[in-house]
């Protein structure tokens, strides 16, 4: 595998890799070492120092990094070596933690919100090397959880979070509120 690019992102603290074999077949989210268990990359990634989350998409990950251990252009260097030099398999399987089904009050609803999301939302985070998983619908309240570089950025919080309630409610119901978990 090779690695054909290493991309900022809106987050300062997330540098985005792609890659010219798919990494997974499936989005794959790691907020520690430990929730890694039983995927060798993101296991072997989570030994460097300085990398607090993961992010695997198809042909990238996203790697969030901080704290005093981080030396950002080391460990650019080291993520490429690793992600060149390693076999990637799928984690196996129930090791990773599974992408929970959306608690839900509407199941139409919720149909018609991820596929907007779908369609508008989360191909525009994956270009910035992240993502985002609605965790539950309750009422007209919808609580989200953004993943890879949208995870710690701060535009996500405030700009980002209004811009999908805004289109959600012209999109679907004017009622809709989005709130970030």
């Amino acid at each position: 595998m090779r690695v054909t690019s290493v991309q900022p992102t809106p987050n300062p603290q997330a540098f985005k890799f792609l890659t010219d074999r798919t990494l997974t077949r499936e989005i794959r989210n790691y907020n520690s070492a430990k929730e890694a268990a039983g995927d060798l990359l993101a296991t072997a990634l989570f030994s460097l120092p300085g990398v607090q989350t993961l992010f695997f998409c198809e042909n990238f990950v996203t790697v969030t990094f901080g704290g005093p251990a981080a030396d950002w252009r080391t460990l650019k260097d080291r993520i490429v070596q690793m992600l060149e030099t390693m076999h990637v398999e799928e984690p196996a399987a129930g090791a990773a933690p599974a992408a929970s089904a959306a608690d839900t009050d509407d199941v139409e609803m919720m149909r018609k919100i991820n596929e907007v999301l779908d369609d508008r939302v989360r191909p525009a985070l994956a270009g910035d090397g992240g993502g985002l998983e609605v965790l539950e619908l309750r009422g007209k309240t919808l609580r989200i959880r953004y993943q890879g570089a949208c995870g710690s950025c701060p535009s996500s919080i405030a700009g980002t979070l209004s811009a999908i309630q805004s289109l959600l409610q012209s999109e679907i119901d004017e009622e809709l509120s989005v709130v970030s978990a």
